[in-house]
């Protein structure tokens, strides 16, 4: 035995005659570090059996089985200062003999690992209990897999960094531009190609004013998406009462439908100016449509949405061989004017830009989009980013198509006789017929988009309201109504393009008309929902942007008004109605402030939850079953009563002059 296996009283104590002098001493490795383990113990004072006076050997006594271990001696009774509690191992493998005590006599200390003690990596902070929330899909939760990166749940927290920072934004882009870009579909190059064949450059001015108008009216709906995970239509429902759910929806579901009538229109449009069959062409895009929502991935539906965009910007090439005229571009972008002077004609084209740019079916689909993602509030700074890029894009494509049609009409007799989107392809193929061929594929394109974009967000809306499964995550198997809804949209849509003598001039009509009655329903329930505590607790309205969206959703109505307006009597004087409505529009607002300051003095103060950062971005919408009901002021409820009386009197006004029509 060595010197250092002797005890430190050797001396008065001689060493027994060594038992097994073939089995020279071990070096025993420290212990690894930690809290109960400050040091490794001395060796020279573990053993006991040093201390036992000599005798006759004796037999090495038998391997104790775990419940006959002995209470190793105290510290103190043998004579050394305390140590910290030895700290419990994990039993061994089976087959592997259990380690005699340390205190029993002629036992071996228990083995020590060999290798030295690495350092331990820091614990993770505690995990707080998951709040309950009221996503109504298991599959909206989960990992963000998006066209350009995915996020796994572990990396929730913010990663430092501009280059995690970039992987983050790529992984999360995707709803705002699709929207956006959606809403430049077949009805919306008709609208802008019309306004630049017929005014030139001098209604840009209006583009430049509808990006903060997009951006709010959006935000509002990234906002709710990520914080309640649940859809628009769900929500008005539940909060509302079912005659504003079933009002939404029914308008929604009609609106959509003949929109995407119009969607197949462009599709025949463009396929009959590239010499193609509509009864290839149209039936071909349906089936595309349906292959890319039903393939049961999220990812792969992005991606296929993200081609077509990539395929929509043949648009800037196609801008630059127009020869645009930049100097007049810019002026007519910040200086408000009319080419010609106002009119009838002019106001209500400035009605059917704002109204085809800001269209209802955004609302629903962008707040059911980022659902479907899984984009949760610790995200929303990213879809935002997103979604004021979607603007930019949407308003930059616009403009090009104003300036597009006005070089197609330039100096000939179609300057200020628009009648179609073929027409300006027409136009543009006399000038050259690359140019033609490029813009029938930019509106072929368009259509496509767009169809994708509105029958989805029906079908979302279908699967809220009916509490149906209505993910992209799940396959044609787990979701079959989601997906039977999308797929018979797109299919009788398509039918109704290829019926011989189908009324697609008053379809096209109605689309306008119908866009017009829903628009000021959903603005004002997209205000209230973004002021409901309950709904999103600490993420409601600050008052500014309760200002900046109360005069944008009044301006909204009093375009919405005149849009009905002129439908119903076309011999109207829209000019002379504009400027009355303008007039009530402000005599309003000015009511509104004086009737809120009042309100605010004498009736309790919304309670806004204060919360941490952290707190705030971890708040998730409870349940629906959990919510306290809706409180409505009385003025609150006198305006929805005279909403609700407007919008079932404009809905019978058109249900008659449809008829009208339908007879002559």
């Amino acid at each position: 035995m060595s010197g250092d296996d002797r005890p430190a009283d050797g001396d008065d104590h001689p060493q027994p005659p060594d038992r097994r002098p073939q089995e020279p001493a071990r070096p025993e490795p420290p212990d690894r570090p930690g809290p109960e383990h400050p040091q490794p113990p001395d060796r020279a004072q573990a053993p006991d059996r040093a201390q036992a006076p000599a005798g006759p050997a004796e037999p090495h006594p038998a391997e104790p089985r775990p419940a006959e271990r002995k209470r190793p001696a105290e510290p103190s009774e043998r004579g050394q200062p305390p140590q910290p509690p030895e700290e419990k191992r994990p039993p061994g493998p089976p087959g592997r003999r259990a380690e005699p005590s340390a205190g029993k006599p002629g036992a071996r200390p228990a083995p020590q690992p060999s290798r030295p003690a690495r350092p331990s990596r820091p614990a993770p902070p505690p995990s707080r209990p998951a709040r309950p929330s009221a996503v109504l899909d298991e599959a909206h939760l989960g990992e963000i897999r998006g066209a350009f990166g995915r996020i796994p749940r572990e990396h929730v927290e913010e990663r430092p960094g501009c280059r995690a920072r970039l992987l983050t934004l790529l992984a999360i882009i995707g709803p705002g531009i699709i929207v956006m870009v959606g809403d430049n579909d077949a009805g919306g190059i008709a609208t802008y190609a019309q306004a630049g064949q017929n005014y030139g450059y001098s209604l840009l001015w209006v583009l430049l004013l509808l990006i903060p108008v997009l951006i709010v009216n959006q935000e509002m709906v990234v906002r709710l998406g990520a914080v309640t995970g649940v859809g628009h239509a769900r929500l008005i429902t539940e909060r509302f009462g079912r005659f504003w759910g079933w009002f939404s929806v029914g308008d929604l579901f009609l609106l959509n439908f003949l929109t995407i009538v119009t969607e197949f229109i462009g599709v025949t449009l463009a396929c009959e100016y590239l010499g193609l069959s509509r009864y290839v062409v149209v039936p071909a895009a349906a089936l595309a449509l349906i292959a890319v929502a039903a393939s049961g991935s999220f990812r792969r539906w992005e991606r296929a949405m993200f081609a077509f965009i990539g395929a929509s910007l043949l648009l800037v090439p196609l801008t630059f061989m127009a020869q645009p005229r930049w100097g007049r571009a810019a002026h007519d972008f910040v200086v408000p004017g009319v080419q010609g002077g106002v009119t009838s004609e002019a106001v209500l084209l400035v009605i059917a830009v704002v109204g085809t740019t800001v269209a209802p079916w955004q609302l629903f689909f962008q707040q059911s989009n980022v659902i479907d993602k899984r984009i949760t509030p610790r995200f929303i700074g990213y879809e935002r980013a997103d979604t004021v890029i979607g603007s930019l894009v949407v308003v930059a494509g616009a403009a090009a198509l104003v300036m597009i049609a006005d070089f197609a009409a330039r100096g000939t007799a179609a300057h200020g006789h628009f009648t179609d989107a073929a027409g300006v392809a027409d136009a543009l193929g006399r000038r050259d017929p690359v140019l033609g061929v490029m813009f029938a594929i930019v509106l072929l394109d368009a259509s496509i988009i767009g169809a994708a974009a509105v029958t989805l967000a029906t079908s979302y809306a279908f699967g809220d309201v009916f509490n149906l499964r209505h993910s992209l995550h799940r396959r044609f198997g787990e979701a079959k109504r989601f997906y039977a809804s999308y797929s018979l949209l797109v299919l009788v849509a398509a039918a109704v393009v290829l019926l011989p003598g189908a009324p697609l001039g008053l379809i096209t009509e109605a689309v306008q008309a119908l866009a017009g009655l829903l628009l000021p329903s959903a603005s004002v329930f997209l205000l209230l929902l973004c002021n409901d505590t309950e709904v999103l607790g600490p993420w409601v309205n600050p008052r500014w942007l309760n200002v900046v969206a109360t005069v944008i959703i009044a301006v909204l109505l009093m375009l919405s008004g005149t849009l009905m307006a002129t439908t119903l009597f076309p011999r109207v004087n829209v000019t002379r109605l504009t400027i009355w409505l303008a007039a009530v529009l402000v005599t309003g607002l000015i009511a509104t402030a004086v009737g809120l300051r009042l309100t605010r003095r004498r009736g309790p103060v919304r309670e806004v939850p204060a919360m941490s950062p952290a707190e705030k971005l971890a708040w998730r919408m409870p349940p629906l079953a959990l919510l306290q009901p809706v409180r409505w002021s009385a003025g609150t409820r006198l305006g929805m009563t005279a909403l609700r009386g407007y919008l079932i009197l404009s809905a019978l006004l058109l249900l008659v002059k449809a008829v009208r029509l339908g007879g002559s």
